[in-house]
Formats: C-alpha cells, sequence, structure tokens
C-alpha cells in the first residue's frame, strides 16, 4: 500500500467502493473531505478523467464522525471550486519544482 488514506464509501445502491483522500479543509466551521476512487496502477489516473468526490464530515448519534454528502448545490459548488482551485495550485507547483 502506498499509504494514502483510504474509506469506503456506499453509493445509493449499497454497493461499496475504496476512494482515497486527495485533500481537505476547514470552511466556516465545517470540515470537507475531496476523494477520488482509489487505483492500484498510478498510470491509470492519466488515462482519463478522475471523479472528485466532495463530502463534509458529521457527526452521528454516537459520537462518530461521519461522511455525508452536500445538501446544497450552491455550497457543493462552491466547495468543489475551492478543492480544485488548492489541487490545481498543487499541481503547479509540483511542475514548478520539476523543472527545477
Amino acid at each position: 500500500m502506498d499509504g494514502a488514506e483510504l474509506y469506503t464509501l456506499v453509493d445509493e445502491e449499497g454497493n461499496e467502493k475504496l476512494f482515497e483522500l486527495v485533500d481537505m479543509l476547514e470552511e466556516n466551521g465545517q470540515v470537507y473531505f475531496a476523494l477520488i476512487p482509489h487505483i492500484e496502477n498510478p498510470a491509470e489516473l492519466l488515462e482519463g478523467e478522475v471523479e472528485l468526490v466532495v463530502l463534509c464530515a458529521k457527526t452521528d448519534d454516537e459520537g462518530n464522525e461521519i461522511l455525508e454528502p452536500i445538501e446544497s448545490d450552491e455550497e457543493y459548488e462552491r466547495i468543489a471550486d475551492l478543492f480544485i482551485e488548492r489541487l490545481d495550485a498543487d499541481a503547479e507547483d509540483e511542475e514548478d519544482s520539476d523543472n527545477d
């Protein structure tokens, strides 16, 4: 394993899928997670578009942290845009350091 932080998510049909944490941020006291499907072979990431899943952290009745979809479309778009900006900046920084 490559040391990635992995999460098992269950879709609407009850299917479990493994996702990898790519970023986390706090905005107005709420914590958000950006995840992508976990792929064993990193070269596969270069073969096409990668689905970015954005979820918010909540606490259930038993005090456990759970990840839930963002209910508001406006909030989802705002947070997704923040993650995309951060990921783009990270990619640019990585390219700059590779060119040094």
